[in-house]
């Protein structure tokens, strides 16, 4: 199947990236690659997406839907992470906070979603995912820059709520990534789109846009480095992310009507995206402003850009397994029950994850006990 292929090709970037490591043993070359996605690459690749989207006033309320479970997802998160090991306060928590509730449905749902739903579907997939965009680009950041001045902001009594704004509206102008999005929500309120830019700034876009994906995928497989202990961790956090896409799923199934089979695949298929790059180019940008900040300060760090790479290299094969298994598998995901009946299995995934995690930690205290008592 050609959606398979494609997926196969994403997946063997990833597997060229780990090949890499051994050219890019400086980590001044592994930034280098990281700056070129974040002041190049992504900056084009929004602005394109952004200057695609189309708004239908009849379809207005997937985009809403969308940007709602992004929301839904990142509280339910909130409150839940601790039960499955991860600290309320902390890098950890934050990282994850800006990661799961994320979707990348380019890379993970839309080949399939066109292969086995059709153009109509992907279309509605499209525009759904523009409140995604919303969500990923815009509220992240914001969310990124508050926890940056809640840790640093307060321990300069010196600097007031009014400069840590200003400082806000600074550097929401200094990121490329910022000035695209204010530059095409600018064009697309005055009724312009990508058709109507000239061919000297159209064909460079497209060049840079077709280089995000690759770029993105061999970053992904250079930077990741697992650890046994820290690979269960990611997989509990994704059995549990996909847990509550399912359970949501089935909600809107059981809340709105569907008009058909293809309605209700998508409805399931969508949310089961693999987690966004977008979070972390933000996570990236709160990093560089505190590797500025004095040495002192410089040690408490906002996030964990480690585990966010760790769970960006994962997530895209996991959802990429698991948008395949809904799309394949006929209408078994199309009703209710069974979408239920996922979303739990999943959830009881990440509870005997989690108990296995706390088996191995109570064996180890026991043997280093017993070590002691010799």
């Amino acid at each position: 199947m050609e959606a398979i292929e494609k997926a196969g090709a994403l997946l063997l970037l990833i597997g060229l990236g780990v090949l890499l490591r051994s050219k890019v043993k400086h980590p001044e070359a592994l930034s280098g690659v990281k700056s070129l996605i974040l002041s190049v690459a992504l900056p084009a690749t929004i602005f394109v997406a952004l200057l695609k989207s189309r708004i239908e006033p009849s379809l207005l309320f997937l985009p809403l839907l969308t940007l709602v479970f992004n929301v839904v997802l990142m509280k339910v998160s909130q409150l839940a992470l601790p039960f499955i090991g991860v600290e309320r306060e902390g890098a950890t928590m934050r990282t994850l906070l800006m990661l799961l509730p994320s979707l990348a449905p380019g890379l993970s749902s839309f080949p399939f979603i066109l292969e086995y739903l059709g153009d109509d579907m992907l279309a509605r997939a499209a525009l759904a995912d523009v409140g995604n965009k919303v969500f990923g680009l815009i509220v992240l950041y914001l969310f990124a820059m508050h926890w940056y001045y809640q840790l640093h902001g307060r321990q300069q009594e010196s600097v007031s709520k009014w400069q840590n704004l200003k400082d806000l509206i600074q550097s929401l102008f200094q990121e490329p990534v910022n000035v695209v999005i204010i530059l095409a929500l600018g064009m697309l309120v005055l009724g312009w789109n990508k058709g109507d830019l000239p061919y000297f700034l159209a064909d460079p876009l497209d060049k840079l846009n077709a280089l995000m994906t690759p770029l993105v995928l061999l970053f992904i497989g250079m930077a990741a480095k697992f650890k046994r202990q820290e690979l269960l961790m990611v997989l509990k956090l994704l059995t549990f992310r996909s847990g509550l896409a399912f359970c949501w799923s089935a909600l809107m199934m059981s809340i709105f009507p569907m008009n058909s089979s293809l309605e209700a695949l998508l409805i399931v298929a969508l949310p089961q995206s693999s987690c966004s790059f977008w979070p972390f180019a933000h996570m990236s940008i709160i990093q560089g402003l505190e590797d500025k900040l004095p040495e002192k300060q410089e040690q408490k760090r906002t996030f964990d850009l480690p585990l966010a790479i760790n769970l960006l290299a994962l997530s895209l094969p996991f959802s990429t397994v698991i948008v395949l298994a809904v799309c394949s598998s006929g209408n078994f995901f199309a009703h209710t029950l069974d979408v239920w009946l996922a979303g739990g299995a999943m959830l009881l995934i990440t509870a005997f994850l989690e108990l296995s995690r706390n088996s191995f930690r109570f064996s180890a205290f026991v043997s280093n006990r017993q070590a002691l008592l010799k």
